[in-house]
């Protein structure tokens, strides 16, 4: 499996600094761009960091979602396929223990993008979700066409590619992304980690945390 090892250190470092304090708000994650502007003659600075851009997938019901679904929520984002044979059935078991935590609470939600735009189509994805114990619209399982898909990983700083020297023909790393109601990405975790999945779901109380006030 090829790791981007500059992108899983970036992750790792702001992991381990927002455990420093319970008081502490988790890091926005990503290159900030400083933006200067002038108002009423006072030169402005301001730091905008990257955002989960607009979309639209076909989901497991054969309906399209869009990035307005998620609007004022936090939800978990993370990149498989039904079929693979490494990674993705621990990596989605790990996410099932949030979902079975957070089942029912609508503040939070889940969406796992497959990166198989060939075969996993919406009956094939319902399929999966059914086997897993998925049984309400919490979690979103959907497809695209692989520029959609393989174009929003990146925004997520995830990797995946089709790769036919890997088992399955696809190649991705593991991360549970933790988004907030901005659309900015506020953590990211190794799914196929059990210490790094309970770091997901105690940063999670953070986040929710935040928006409370």
């Amino acid at each position: 499996m090829k790791i981007n090892i500059l992108v899983s250190s970036l992750f790792l470092g702001l992991i381990a600094v927002s455990c420093q304090s319970k008081d502490q708000k988790l890091p926005i994650i990503g290159e900030k761009e400083i933006i200067t502007r002038q108002e009423n003659g006072v030169t402005i600075t301001d730091s905008v960091y990257p955002k989960i851009p607009s979309f639209q997938f076909l989901n497991q019901d054969s309906t399209y979602i869009s990035d307005k679904d998620f609007d004022n929520k936090i939800y978990v984002a993370n990149f498989f396929f039904t079929h693979c044979p490494s990674i993705c059935p621990t990596m989605q078991r790990n996410l099932l223990q949030a979902y079975e935590k957070y089942k029912g609470d609508d503040r939070i939600s889940f969406l796992s993008h497959s990166i198989d735009f060939k075969y996993d189509q919406p009956s094939v994805l319902k399929s999966y979700a059914d086997r897993l114990g998925v049984d309400n619209n919490q979690w979103q399982f959907v497809t695209g066409s692989k520029a959609e898909i393989y174009g929003i990983a990146d925004n997520y700083l995830v990797y995946a590619k089709e790769d036919s020297t890997v088992a399955g023909g696809y190649d991705h790393t593991g991360y549970l992304v933790l988004i907030d109601h901005e659309k900015h990405i506020r953590g990211a975790y190794d799914g196929t980690n059990d210490e790094q999945t309970q770091q997901m779901l105690k940063d999670i109380e953070i986040l929710l945390q935040e928006y409370k006030k």
